[in-house]
Parts: C-alpha cells; structure tokens; sequence
C-alpha cells in the first residue's frame, strides 16, 4: 500500500532485544492526540493494519509496532518469555520511548486484548480506546469460535479433529481446513489485501509467539493465555472506548456485547460486510467511525 505520508522508522531497547516501530505522519493539529495501534495475534505484525495509516489525514501521529518476538522486531527463541504481562510491560515502554503522554489507543483482536489489561493498570494520558473484534475471555472466545467451526462443512471438521487429535495440524490438509474458517470468519475480502497476506506470511516465518501464547489455530487455543478472562474486571475501565466487530466475526456478537456492557459508556458499531478485519474489509466506512469517534472524545477533552 502505498504511503501519502511522511513516516519513520525506528527501534526501542526492551528487555535486551529491540523492538521496532513506524510513525506515519509529522505531528498533531491542535486538540488532537496520536494514535497509538497494537495488533493481534499474539506474533501477527503490524502489517495488517496498514490500512489505518489513513488516519494521519486526520491531523494525528498514527503509530505502530511490532511486539517483541514477530515482524521488524527481534525475534527470540525462548517460548518462556511470551506472557500478557511482558506485552503489557512493552506498551508502556513504547510510550515512553515516543514520548506518547496523551493518546488514543487501538487495539485489534489480541490488541484489544493487550488493551484490555493494560488499561487495568490505570495508565495515565489515554483519551480513549478501540477495542477491535476482541474479547474479554479466551474461554468465551473458545466457546463461540467452535460455535463457528460446527457450521463448517463435515468433512473440513473431520480433517481438523483429525489431525487435532494426532497433533500434526502442520500438516497441509488442516492448514487448508483452517483456511475455510478463515475466509468465513477472519477476512471476506479473498484473496485477503496485500498487506493482510504480507502479516500472515510474516507470522509463518516464525510462529513461536502465537503457538506459544494461542496455540494452532484461531479455534484450538491450548497455549498459555487459554484461561485468560477479565470480563469481571471490566467495569475498573473508565475512558471512552469505541467497540467494533464485523457482522460475520469470530469475534461474535455474543464477544461484543459482553465488551460493550462491560464496559460502561462504551460504544459498539458492528461493520455488516465483514468479519474479523473490518478495518481492512471496510477500510473507508471503518476510517470514518473510528475519525468521528475520535473527534467526538477530543471535542469534549
């Protein structure tokens, strides 16, 4: 995709390794704050979330990076290392190596994750949070995804508890299986944008991150954040937040209502043509809410 933006490049220490970001745009108008955007996975890149770098014709910094372990990041084998507290840790690294005192904070699927929690700790300066197609508990997460994965056809979920159960899913047939939830449920727009393919691509390279912390597949999730849940928690968030999820979502609308109702003043737009990329399958309509969202929190800042 090509960038009408100024932008550049940079890395930050953390924990010993470097962790890399991209800033598109110069600076902000004034009354307005950056925007800072984490993305999903936990290990898929920033790649995918080109498609926001529109926002810097909105008068704002829009900020990306790459967690520590996946993309233009240091990538470290040691799967101990892969917790939500060490990304939480990183958010706040981040900041302070930008100099992101006030700003808005989007966070897409594992992001609005990793928003979640770190807006537990109480940071101070955020203006307000986007929690895009994420949920609050992987065990609801779980539920809905298999929900999903029994209207499959019959023989793509017999190769996938096959190979489930022998523990072989790299095998081709239930990568190819996975791939038919995935272009119901992930990404509508196929072949997936450019970009989306180049995050996937990336995440190929070096899974360890997702396998570690997810497991196989978006609906087989044994790794370590399978217990992750902070639905009761919620209520402790105290700034606008903007929730968005596709009408054809993994992230179903069982996920986004718990979100919104959780989250008291929240906001919920549900995008009708997409599933769970809906800033790249309805890239204008999603820049859109997201600008008059954010304007509507900085008018009243």
């Amino acid at each position: 995709m090509a960038v009408p933006y100024p932008f550049k490049e940079g890395k930050i220490s953390f924990k010993g390794y470097n962790t890399w970001y991209r800033i598109v745009g110069e600076k902000e108008e004034s009354g307005k704050f950056p925007l800072l955007c984490l993305h999903g996975g936990p290990g898929v890149p920033h790649d995918y979330l080109e498609s926001l770098e529109a926002m810097a014709a909105t008068g704002r910094r829009v900020i990306f990076y790459d967690q520590l372990g996946c993309g233009n990041s240091d990538h470290v084998d040691d799967p101990a290392m892969w917790t939500v507290d060490l990304f939480v840790e990183e958010v706040d690294v981040v900041r302070k190596a930008l100099g992101l005192d006030q700003l808005h904070i989007l966070g897409q699927s594992w992001g609005g994750m990793l928003t979640m929690q770190y807006m537990l700790t109480q940071p101070k300066g955020v203006a307000s949070i986007t929690i895009a197609s994420s949920p609050s508990s992987i065990p609801m997460w779980l539920s809905e995804a298999n929900r999903l994965r029994a209207e499959l056809p019959n023989e793509v979920q017999k190769t996938l508890l096959k190979h489930e159960d022998a523990e072989t899913t790299n095998d081709p047939d239930y990568l190819a299986a996975m791939q038919v939830f995935y272009d119901r449920y992930v990404c509508r727009v196929v072949p997936n944008p450019p970009y989306v393919q180049r995050a996937f691509a990336k995440l190929g390279e070096w899974p360890q991150v997702y396998h570690t912390m997810n497991g196989p597949s978006e609906f087989h999730v044994i790794g370590v954040m399978k217990d992750w849940d902070v639905t009761a928690r919620l209520g402790e968030i105290k700034v606008p937040t903007l929730v968005t999820t596709g009408r054809f979502d993994e992230a179903t609308p069982l996920i986004g209502e718990t979100v919104n109702k959780g989250i008291k003043g929240s906001e919920w737009v549900i995008f009708e043509k997409s599933a769970h990329l809906a800033h790249a399958e309805e890239p204008e309509r999603y820049m859109a809410v997201l600008a008059d969202f954010l304007a509507r929190v900085e008018s009243s800042a």
